[in-house]
């Protein structure tokens, strides 16, 4: 068949572009395939090449040379990608071809242009969690073998998991008896569990961990993989999901702008109700390092956030320690919060816990609970709790004393705390493995999925996620000294999303994920600052690469302030037929309840809401009303909306978020 459409030269950064291979629909964004769906069931989430540094850093790499040529049920896409950072000199060539058999072929031919260390070169393959955790799969083997299996429901402390390593193909069931087949080449594979770093996905990725790492790649050397996808079984009478857009058409061009996991994106979501409930989580922020008092513009805006807990960090080898709790409680009774104390243990025999006790038992009332964590250890040890426990439990009665993990899930899962403490905590961030936008608003789900593991792990502890960040505040799995941010370019912590509507959007769809998984306290971000809820006085340090208005709050600011008026009370479950483009959370406490919808994407969607009447809209955070709210945030908060009866429809544009309160009949 000749191509209904072909082109050459460049697609914007983040831009869709729809195809087909017969019976399955994906996505081409930014040299990757993405969403391939067989009718409505997602197959892969994502097939992509990544060239990652000697710390596990990935390496950012250019297009150029992209030819695309397509037809209604086939394509063929070729371009080259450049990779150039510091040292690191790669390049690869992409051959892409889709079937109208159901088939489709990623080749990737590549060189290195110079020598360097790495820790991984080639392809990924991510299966998408919803579909496939608990499910059957079929490992083969590169020796000729093969075994049934399943994906892990729990999220799997071993990695790769257990038994899929060494693999020529993994195979899974997309629905009855029809299956997946994925072939592997140039490489040995093996299978993550990504939901330890809350990555929505399973992650079949090439060079196993069990070989020495990072390696040095000579100057000429040269790599080709490849990656084969075909769905066989049932195929009779199977069509995607209605008539596939032509190139060019309206709809595939606003599709370009955001994820189309729904048919053919027709902006329309329904949001509904689907029943259950569960206490919502203790809200805190964490204060920054060096903790300082607080503006009285500042302290009157926390405290309209009705915090239960600011987390203060002690390392109890410096000699600041106790300063820095003097500092850390008195913003925390400027603000009307206990503290969350973090006790980061360097020896447990040395430590100066009596020093520590005394310190603490004059502020037993304003402390919500101390998370003991262990310095050079991936989660506290027994030795590490105990100590804590006999110095502290006279100077603290009734207050809780935990164990976990500074940094991700999977340190918790190499390391397991001891079960006897009173709580369980760790942290999360969205950006280990991607930064794209579409990647971040994966990931509530994956939060869910971690506070639903670690219970099983742990029966009957509360749990506690602290902090929740954009960025990773560390490395944890470094090889060497991570290298200082060049002059001008934004430390590694920082994200200028944070200042964003995507950003207040995705907190949005966070709270909703630790919320109704019935997480029992969450800690987002700092009080003040880039990595905050608002801006400084002096505003950024670095203006160009972190726009912010000095003085301001940021759009996030308002999600929290939203779901702090309903401290104490509950969350009642909620779905969105496109939980990838639109967020959403219900409040209820006492007679009131609250709705709240984000738009993830940028594309404006038309919601439709099920089992949810009565509500009538409060106000719209969007790109009209950003700048008032965040210059005047009291004034965007307390202005009334025009008078309305409840509503059943409500469209919301690109990035915007809506409360909406229920109207007492």
């Amino acid at each position: 068949m000749s191509p209904l459409a072909s082109s050459h030269g460049q697609l914007g950064s983040g831009s869709t572009l729809p195809l087909r291979a017969g019976p399955l629909t994906l996505q081409f964004v930014d040299g990757d395939l993405r969403y391939v769906k067989w009718g409505e069931r997602e197959v892969v989430r994502r097939i992509y090449a990544a060239v990652r540094d000697s710390n596990w850093n990935t390496v950012p790499g250019e297009i150029s040379d992209l030819e695309i040529q397509r037809t209604t049920d086939t394509f063929h896409i070729t371009y080259t990608r450049t990779h150039r950072q510091g040292a690191i000199r790669f390049v690869w060539r992409a051959d892409i071809q889709g079937g109208n058999d159901g088939s489709i072929r990623f080749t990737f031919e590549g060189e290195a242009e110079n020598t360097f260390l790495r820790n991984r070169i080639g392809f990924c393959v991510l299966h998408p969690i919803r579909e496939c955790a608990g499910s059957k799969c079929r490992a083969r083997y590169a020796n000729g073998t093969g075994r049934e299996l399943r994906f892990p429901d729990t999220i799997a402390a071993e990695q790769p998991v257990r038994w899929m390593h060494d693999l020529a193909g993994l195979d899974h069931e997309v629905a009855p008896g029809v299956w997946a087949e994925i072939d592997f080449a140039g490489d040995l594979f093996e299978t993550e569990d990504q939901r330890n770093w809350i990555d929505a996905s399973f992650k079949t990725y090439c060079t196993p961990l069990r070989l020495p790492f990072p390696i040095e790649i000579r100057a000429g050397t040269r790599l080709r993989q490849e990656v084969r996808i075909r769905v066989v079984g049932g195929l009779q009478g199977v069509q995607a999901v209605g008539p596939w857009p032509a190139p060019g058409s309206a709809w595939e061009r606003s599709a370009q702008n955001g994820p189309a996991l729904e048919g053919h994106e027709d902006r329309r979501v329904i949001v509904r109700l689907t029943g259950g409930g569960a206490s919502l989580p203790r809200l805190g922020l964490g204060l920054p390092e060096p903790c300082a008092a607080v503006a009285p513009e500042h302290e009157q805006r926390l405290r309209a956030l009705h915090l239960e807990h600011l987390r203060v960090d002690l390392r109890l080898w410096r000699n600041d320690w106790a300063e820095q709790l003097e500092r850390a409680a008195g913003v925390a009774g400027q603000v009307g919060a206990k503290l969350e104390v973090v006790l980061h243990v360097n020896d447990p025999l040395q430590d100066p816990w009596a020093a520590v006790a005394r310190a603490l038992a004059s502020r037993c009332g304003a402390v919500a609970h101390v998370l003991v964590l262990q310095r050079h250890q991936k989660s506290t040890t027994p030795a590490a709790l105990h100590s804590a426990r006999a110095a502290l439990s006279a100077s603290l009665p009734g207050v809780p004393l935990g164990a976990g993990t500074n940094a991700d899930l999977y340190q918790l899962n190499l390391q397991r705390p001891p079960a006897d403490a009173d709580f369980i905590g760790w942290s999360m961030n969205p950006q280990v493995h991607a930064s794209d936008d579409m990647s971040i608003a994966e990931t509530p789900e994956a939060a869910a999925h971690q506070v639903i593991s670690v219970r099983r792990y742990f029966p009957g502890k509360p749990l506690v996620v602290s902090p929740v960040t954009l960025r990773p505040r560390f490395n944890p799995n470094a090889t060497a000294p991570s290298p200082e941010s060049d002059p001008g370019e934004l430390p590694p912590q920082v994200d200028a999303r944070q200042t964003s509507l995507f950003g207040a959007g995705w907190t949005l769809g966070m709270i909703q994920a630790l919320a109704e998984s019935a997480a029992h306290a969450m800690t987002f971000y700092e009080t003040i600052g880039w990595r905050g809820v608002m801006e400084t006085h002096e505003g950024s340090p670095l203006p160009t690469r972190f726009p912010s208005i000095p003085g301001a709050v940021y759009p996030l600011y308002h999600v929290l302030a939203d779901v702090g008026e309903f401290a104490g009370g509950e969350v009642l479950r909620t779905v969105s037929s496109q939980s990838l483009a639109v967020a959403s959370l219900l409040l209820s406490r006492g007679g009131r309840r609250r709705l709240m919808v984000a738009n993830l994407g940028t594309v404006s969607r038309q919601l439709a809401f099920e089992g949810l009447d009565g509500f009538r809209l409060m106000r719209c955070l969007d790109a009209a009303t950003r700048h008032q709210a965040m210059v005047e945030p009291e004034s965007f908060r307390t202005a009334p909306m025009p008078k309305s009866t409840a509503i059943h429809h409500l469209k919301l544009g690109p990035g915007a978020i809506a409360t909406l309160d229920f109207c007492v009949p």
